[in-house]
């Protein structure tokens, strides 16, 4: 009997389909398991944006926690010679800046070499501020080329380039300190008379090199309300308390206005960040408990009980009082409304904040000489921290979230195991099916063919 390659080819019977029906509604099993792991996904997913939330809320309260965010400068610089910036530390007042020299480099040149001249072998020994070095030149290295490379492999405090400068003998050695100052003079010494002769200095007076200065090693001179200062450098810190100059240019005889005042502008956004923090907050909560009594479509955190608790935590916080001129967020001008969210009454919270500073940075920061801050932000924070922390509710509950994927994950992998084997084993019996109806099938055509001879011959 020929082997049957395809269900059904050998008895006629749609076998083939019937095992795809059979298949379809075995993997019905699967659909349960798989739905639930959407569910948890999708709450998965919801509690990664409440955390995204409470993350920007906590930012925000953060910023209101330190004292130094109600301490904000704005610095307006008359002039262009000097550019500045402040941090935290800096406190109002009027300044006159004077700059009278500006920082430079140390500059020498060599006199000029020919194109293809060979130096002597020996040391050069090279010292610039602090630093020092020794390069040997050999037969390997012995050209301006070899020198200048060897220089800047040095990576100390010099660097070396060479110039043409289109004479007879155009190759120039151009040493340039990298850090500016009167203290970062370079020096050159050798005890090899060929080198001393190439370079015109003697050993016991490196002073009169023939490597002739170009540009002279400078400090920058300048004053600040008529106090003379100065500094190796340009970009000039701790000069006045907070400021950073950058000098761009002299002015001598002109001096620059910096005016540095308070920036009540920069408080109060930071105050205003922390409110729409809070705002989009309250929107992503209300979103995830969100339903639709006409579609049925509900939010994937309705009735969750770790976001009740979220909310329930974030009322209390909210309630915070204070001990100073400003107890609650309402006696700025901060007011919370019916749907949850907090409305700001611009004029009421400028007033405060113009009139009474340090009362409104008492309120978020509290007693700043305490060494646990009592104020609104640091409480807030506290909360924020059970929340979102390791170990916090949080982090309790997509854990057990993702545990449960997990375990839907097995069974999936379980379930699909034994559907495989159910119609595998439907298969073989479709098979044996399918063999037994061809024999059969078979067996009738020769008993017809049988009894169709044999009628024949009784009629003859």
């Amino acid at each position: 009997m020929p082997t049957i390659t395809s269900l059904g080819v050998g008895s006629g019977l749609d076998l083939s389909g019937l095992l795809d029906d059979l298949k379809e509604a075995e993997s019905a099993k699967l659909e349960p398991i798989t739905e639930q792991r959407a569910s948890y996904k999708a709450k998965l997913s919801a509690f990664g944006k409440l955390e995204n939330a409470l993350d920007s809320l906590r930012e925000s309260a953060t910023a209101l926690n330190d004292p130094q965010t109600f301490q904000a400068l704005s610095s307006k610089m008359q002039g262009d010679a000097v550019s500045v910036s402040t941090d935290n530390a800096a406190v109002p007042g009027r300044y006159q800046v004077e700059v009278s020299a500006l920082a430079r480099s140390q500059t020498l040149a060599s006199e000029g070499f020919d194109t293809e001249a060979e130096l002597d072998t020996g040391a050069l020994s090279f010292s610039v501020g602090d630093e020092a070095f020794s390069i040997t030149l050999d037969d390997s290295n012995n050209t301006l080329k070899g020198l200048r490379d060897a220089i800047n492999a040095e990576g100390t405090g010099i660097s070396a380039s060479i110039i043409n400068d289109g004479s007879d003998t155009p190759q120039r050695l151009v040493l340039t300190a990298t850090e500016t100052g009167a203290a970062n003079q370079i020096a050159i010494s050798s005890e090899e008379a060929g080198l001393q002769a190439a370079f015109g200095f003697d050993a016991a007076a490196p002073e009169d090199s023939d490597m002739r200065q170009t540009v002279a090693a400078q400090d920058a001179q300048l004053s600040v309300n008529g106090i003379a200062i100065a500094s190796a450098s340009n970009h000039v810190e701790g000069a006045l308390q907070g400021v950073t100059f950058d000098l761009q240019a002299t002015n001598e005889g002109e001096a620059d206005a910096l005016t540095l005042s308070r920036d009540d502008g920069a408080i109060k956004d930071s105050i205003n960040d922390f409110v729409k923090a809070y705002n989009s907050l309250q929107e992503r909560m209300s979103s995830l408990t969100s339903f639709d009594a006409e579609s049925g479509a509900a939010g994937e955190l309705l009735g969750n009980s770790t976001l009740r608790g979220v909310e329930s935590q974030l009322r209390n916080a909210m309630g915070h009082v204070g001990d100073g001129d400003f107890a609650m967020l309402s006696n700025m001008g901060i007011s919370l409304a019916l749907d949850g969210t907090l409305e700001i009454d611009d004029d009421a919270l400028d007033e405060a904040i113009e009139g009474n500073l340090d009362s409104v940075s008492a309120f978020f920061v509290g007693d700043v000489d305490d060494d646990e801050s009592d104020g609104f932000a640091a409480s807030l924070d506290t909360v924020l921290g059970n929340l979102l922390d390791e170990g916090g509710a949080l982090d309790t509950a997509t854990s057990g979230i993702d545990t449960s994927i997990e375990r839907l994950g097995e069974r999936y992998t379980s379930m699909q195991a034994s559907i495989d084997a159910t119609v595998d084993r439907y298969r073989t019996q479709f098979a044996d099916l399918d063999s037994l109806v061809s024999q059969m099938n078979s067996t009738s055509s020769y008993l017809t063919q049988q009894f169709d001879s044999l009628n024949s011959l009784m009629n003859q």
